[in-house]
C-alpha cells in the first residue's frame, strides 16, 4: 500500500474544488457543462441586475443551444433572505427542474445552494446552520460568477440572512461545493463600481483569513498568497479602467484562488463579525470586511504575528529587515489604504452601526462557525472591544 500523502509538517492535507472552466468566453461552455450533469430542465437562479446586463439571457441561449429548457428565477435581493430561498425552492419544485445553475454574484450562488439543500434535505434553510448539517445528497450545481470576490462558486459555504433574528446564518458542508464553476472575466465588466470594490475587498479578506486560519495547509497557502498579490495589484486598476481585460482576468483569478483557499482552510474573526453586521444592516459584505480586517489583523498579530509577514510581502510591502509585528501592522495599514482608495467608510458607524448594536453583534459573533478557525481565541468581551475599535 502506498503511504498517505502528507504535508511537510506530517499532517494530512485535503483540498476540495469543483471542475473549473476559466477564461474569456467561458460562458459558451455552460450548455455542455449542464448537459454533462444530466440537465434537461435546469433551474437558472439570477437577479435583476444580471438580467439587465444581459448575462441571464446569454446563459439561457447557451442552454437552449444544446436542447435544454431552462426555468429562470430572478426574484432575489443582495444578501439572500430566508424567505427568498424558500420562494425559489417552491418554484424549483413546481417547475420540475433538475440541475441548479446560478448566474450572478455571491447572493445568487448562496440562494442556489439554499434551493439545493432544501431539495435534498427538506425542512427550513435556517435548520442547517453550522458545520456538516447538510447530510443528504443535493442536486448538481453549476455556478457562473458575475463578480470577482465572493468565491462562493467554488466554496462549501452558504450564507443566508435570518430576517427574524437580523443576522446571517453560515452553513458549511462539503456537499455544497459545486460540480462545475464557469469563470468568465467578461461578466465582470458590467458590475457597478461599488460592487466591484466590495467583492474585490471580500476576496482580499478571504485570502488573508485563510492563510492565517488554524486549518490552513500548504495547498491553501499557495492560493491565498497568490490571491493577495493579484487583488492588491489589480483591484484599483479595474475601477480606473473597467474594460481592462488583463486586470479583470487577474481579479477573476484572484477571486477564484481566494475561494479555493478559504473553502478548504475556512476563515476567521473578520467574517464571523462581518456576518452579524451584514444581517443587521443588509450592507455590502466586502465593505464590512474591509473595515473590520485591519482591526482583526492587529488583534491576531498581538498574540502571534509571524504568518502576516508573507501576506505583507504578497501585498507588495517591503518587509526586509522588518520585525514580524511591524509587518503585520504594515499589512493592516495597506488594507485600510486600499479601502480608502475605494471609498469605504472609515468605520462601522459610517454604514449605520450604533453603539447600542455592539453588545448584540458581539454575542451573535460567538456562535458563527468562522470563529473556530481564527488563529487567536476570541471571547465576547474581546469581540465587543473590536467592534468598538472599528466604529
Amino acid at each position: 500500500m502506498p503511504a498517505e500523502p502528507t504535508t511537510a509538517s506530517g499532517q494530512l492535507a485535503k483540498f476540495h474544488a469543483p471542475e473549473i472552466v476559466f477564461g474569456q468566453n467561458a460562458l459558451l461552455e455552460l450548455g455542455h457543462s449542464a448537459g454533462r450533469l444530466g440537465a434537461r430542465h435546469p433551474f437558472l437562479l439570477t437577479d435583476a441586475g444580471v438580467v439587465e446586463a444581459g448575462w441571464a439571457h446569454r446563459a439561457c441561449e447557451q442552454l437552449r443551444s444544446v436542447g435544454l429548457h431552462p426555468v429562470v428565477w430572478s426574484d432575489l435581493t443582495p444578501n439572500p433572505k430566508d424567505f427568498e430561498v424558500q420562494a425559489a425552492y417552491d418554484r424549483y419544485v413546481d417547475s420540475g427542474a433538475d440541475v441548479i445553475i446560478a448566474v450572478g454574484g455571491g447572493s445568487c450562488v448562496d440562494a442556489a445552494k439554499g434551493v439545493a439543500i432544501l431539495s435534498g434535505n427538506g425542512g427550513h434553510i435556517l435548520d442547517y446552520e453550522g458545520v456538516d448539517e447538510v447530510v443528504k445528497p443535493i442536486p448538481p450545481l453549476v455556478m457562473v460568477p458575475s463578480t470577482s470576490g465572493t468565491g462562493a462558486d467554488v466554496s462549501q459555504f452558504c450564507v443566508v440572512t435570518d430576517t427574524f433574528q437580523e443576522t446571517k446564518v453560515t452553513i458549511i458542508s462539503r456537499t455544497l461545493v459545486p460540480e462545475i464553476s464557469i469563470v468568465d472575466p467578461l461578466l465582470l465588466t458590467t458590475m457597478p463600481e461599488w460592487l466591484n470594490a466590495a467583492t474585490g475587498l471580500d476576496a482580499l479578506a478571504h485570502a488573508v483569513e485563510s492563510y492565517v486560519s488554524r486549518a490552513h495547509n500548504p495547498l491553501t497557502d499557495h492560493h491565498a498568497l497568490h490571491a493577495v498579490s493579484l487583488v492588491t495589484e489589480n483591484l484599483l486598476r479595474t475601477l480606473v479602467d473597467p474594460q481592462n481585460m488583463q486586470a479583470r482576468t487577474a481579479m477573476a483569478q484572484g477571486s477564484l484562488e481566494a475561494g479555493m483557499a478559504f473553502t478548504n482552510a475556512i476563515l476567521g474573526a473578520t467574517h464571523a463579525m462581518s456576518h452579524q453586521v451584514g444581517g443587521l444592516l443588509d450592507a455590502p459584505h466586502g465593505m464590512i470586511n474591509a473595515i473590520l480586517l485591519p482591526h482583526v489583523i492587529r488583534f491576531n498579530a498581538a498574540e502571534d504575528p509571524v504568518r502576516y509577514g508573507p501576506l505583507a510581502r504578497a501585498a507588495g510591502i517591503d518587509i526586509d529587515r522588518v520585525r514580524a509585528d511591524q509587518a503585520a501592522e504594515l499589512l493592516a495599514d495597506r488594507v485600510r489604504e486600499l479601502a480608502d482608495s475605494l471609498g469605504v467608510p472609515r468605520g462601522l458607524r459610517g454604514l449605520g452601526v450604533g453603539e447600542h448594536n455592539v453588545a448584540s453583534l458581539a454575542r451573535t459573533t460567538m456562535r458563527d462557525a468562522c470563529l473556530t478557525t481564527n488563529p487567536r481565541t476570541m471571547d465576547q468581551q474581546q469581540a465587543v472591544a473590536l467592534f468598538r475599535a472599528a466604529m
